[in-house]
């Protein structure tokens, strides 16, 4: 919309039926893009564009059929495709071999040709860096030269767990109108009242998160709560990757919000750095690292996806029944569960991780590939080899318990790795530190997790329970 001529040009918007497979994917996650993409097509003509909205098999076949229509209209006269960047390799190729040029995708802060100049000068691939480059590039959060508050980040405050009898803040529902009603019901479901389909409902969306959990969103950033899917997570995900928000205007009125004295820096530099540091290099990173990469299995993992991603009621452990119960009830869960519990298991149990990665793809609202691949195949399941992170998130049942309440009434124990009490994280992760021993014996991060592995005296012992485990888990007794 930002480089269309109301009196030329027209906008083409096409729903593939291959992309809007309710065999496939979330049914709240179609709704969601399907309901915004109609809303956006609604204000387009609204505001006197001319705009196109056709369903077909595929995003080519769309175009082919409008290309066709207009040219026979224009006596055969070439119709030329202007486009952004896209999202996934796949669909850029469908672009370029239909003949389309390209601008920049507003989506990104970081033009893809900046991105690669930077990883080209790089060792090793550290957000962090890149994320300090960010903030002195765009002049946020500074004082001069140096970081506002004296440092770059402010992970160690940002890890507290939630205090009990904690005081929540309300939900934000949002009405369903006509549009939305017609999506659902020509996907034969009833969608919650969760996610925002149109612009003004985002904006509402982000005025919400920094009125009542902005201020508290870095210290319980890490936290995990089953009182409260949430916690004080933004929600804003899925309106920045579908559009219905710009990060450079979420950043804005953060920053502006920050200035105003109520919130403090560890919030506002966590929030922040989301955006113009994490979401930024994963987008690079994927461009960087190639189609080929989503097929990486360094770690040699080709266990079937466990019965439990896909039915909540498929284990008897309790963090698990909880995210995955979410991820039904509403297509999201916040990055901890995603990775500390969802990927997590997925690593030390041995799941293939394409498997998983198709899982993640199609049951997350705010799935693209470009935010998918690297965080599944390179931060979850390690299955790069450590391209992307230095070590593997894997850990036992201990980190769960200290940053959720699931632990307390589960009928497993995080502390104990043997028996038929002791939690699948904790067996699961020794086993898997055994398994890989000779992998990650030169790592010196992993050298104190490889020291404990070393003193345990029932090793034998953790071996067995986790062969139970792991058969447990796939039988969905577990």
């Amino acid at each position: 919309m930002a480089y269309a001529d109301k009196s030329t040009d027209m906008i083409l918007l096409v729903e593939s039926a291959r992309m809007v497979d309710p065999k496939v994917y979330h049914p709240e996650r179609l709704f969601f893009l399907v309901s915004s993409a109609r809303h956006f097509h609604a204000e387009l003509l609204e505001k006197g564009f001319n705009a196109i909205y056709r369903k077909a098999p595929t995003t080519a076949n769309g175009i082919r059929e409008v290309q066709a229509e207009l040219a026979k209209k224009n006596k055969g006269a070439s119709i030329p495709i202007l486009a952004a960047q896209q999202s996934s390799y796949r669909l850029q190729a469908t672009l370029e071999s239909l003949g389309a040029k390209f601008v920049e995708n507003d989506f990104f802060l970081t033009p893809r040709s900046l991105f690669l100049s930077w990883a080209a000068d790089q060792k090793s691939y550290l957000m962090e860096n890149f994320y300090r480059k960010q903030r002195t590039r765009f002049g946020l959060l500074m004082d001069g030269a140096k970081p506002l508050g004296g440092q770059w980040n402010f992970d160690k405050e940002n890890r507290e767990p939630l205090p009990k009898k904690y005081e929540w803040q309300p939900y934000l529902h949002h009405k369903r109108d006509e549009i939305d009603q017609e999506v659902a019901q020509s996907l034969g479901m009833t969608p919650t009242t969760t996610w925002a389909t149109t612009r003004s409902g985002a904006l509402k969306a982000l005025k919400h998160f920094l009125e009542n959990h902005f201020e508290n969103f870095g210290r319980y950033e890490d936290a995990i709560s089953s009182e409260n899917w949430a916690v004080h997570h933004s929600l804003l995900s899925p309106y920045i990757n579908n559009g219905l928000l710009l990060p450079g205007e979420v950043v804005k009125a953060a920053v502006k919000k920050f200035e105003g004295g109520d919130i403090p820096i560890a919030s506002a530099e966590a929030f922040i750095r989301q955006i113009i540091g994490w979401r930024e290099y994963i987008n690079g990173m994927y461009w960087h690292l190639g189609p080929d990469y989503k097929e990486a299995n360094h770690l040699r993992a080709n266990r079937k996806l466990l019965p439990l991603f896909t039915d909540s009621s498929a284990t008897k452990m309790n963090c698990l029944a909880s995210t995955v119960k979410d991820i039904e009830d509403r297509s999201w869960v916040h990055h901890i569960p995603r990775l500390m519990i969802l990927s997590n298991l997925a690593l030390i149990a041995g799941v293939n991780p394409q498997e998983f990665l198709g899982w993640m793809r199609a049951a997350f609202i705010d799935a693209s590939d470009w935010v998918m691949v690297p965080n599944v195949i390179g931060m979850g399941v390690h299955a790069d080899g450590g391209q992307m992170m230095t070590k593997p998130y894997a850990s036992g049942g201990a980190y769960i318990s200290r940053m959720s309440n699931y632990c307390g009434s589960c009928i497993y124990d995080p502390k104990k790795r043997t028996g038929e009490t002791a939690c699948p994280f904790t067996t699961l992760y020794w086993n898997f530190l055994d398994e890989h021993a000779d992998e990650f014996k030169g790592n010196h991060r992993m050298a104190q997790q490889l020291a404990g592995l070393k003193r345990l005296s029932d090793l034998p012992d953790v071996r067995d329970r986790a062969k139970e485990v792991l058969r447990g888990l796939e039988k969905g007794t577990i």
